[in-house]
């Protein structure tokens, strides 16, 4: 597990740009926390990262936004599938050549594959936000190992 406080928009962005860099495709980023604690703005700086130019937005409506980058990014907003077990091509993704994140991940938890990484947000103040990152398997592991660095 491994732990940073961020406090302001830009520096949590820079942290996901930051990580972008060690992800692989396949990767799977899950993000927890309330609303407004910092979510799309993570997820913003993971696309940046990733070389997506298009403008990133919470895809609340649309469940899933697919981006292009230097690799397919898809940005999932399972919020809405709440008590359903209706599976959207969950494994297409999870198993793809991008990078998946998925906000509310608590909602499709028996879809998620075995190895992800797992980030949660708390607000702590007004732009502060408490970022724990909790890794499932060896891969995210070491990518946490390089987060630190």
């Amino acid at each position: 597990m491994y732990e940073i406080t961020t406090n302001t928009e830009d520096t949590t962005i820079h942290l996901g740009e930051k990580l972008a860099m060690l992800l692989s495709p396949g990767d799977v980023v899950t993000l927890e926390g309330n609303l407004g604690t910092g979510k799309t703005t993570f997820t913003k700086g993971i696309a940046a990262g990733l070389g997506v130019k298009r403008n990133v937005s919470s895809p609340t409506f649309t469940i899933i936004k697919e981006y292009e980058g230097e690799i397919p990014f898809y940005h999932m907003d399972v919020y809405r599938l709440e008590n359903s077990e209706e599976d959207i091509g969950f494994d297409e993704y999870f198993n793809g050549e991008g990078i998946t994140v998925v906000e509310w991940p608590q909602y499709i938890g028996s879809f998620l594959p075995e190895k992800y990484l797992e980030v949660k947000l708390t607000a702590i103040g007004e732009k502060s936000r408490k970022i724990t990152f909790i890794p499932h398997g060896s891969h995210f592991k070491w990518v946490i190992e390089q987060l630190k660095s």
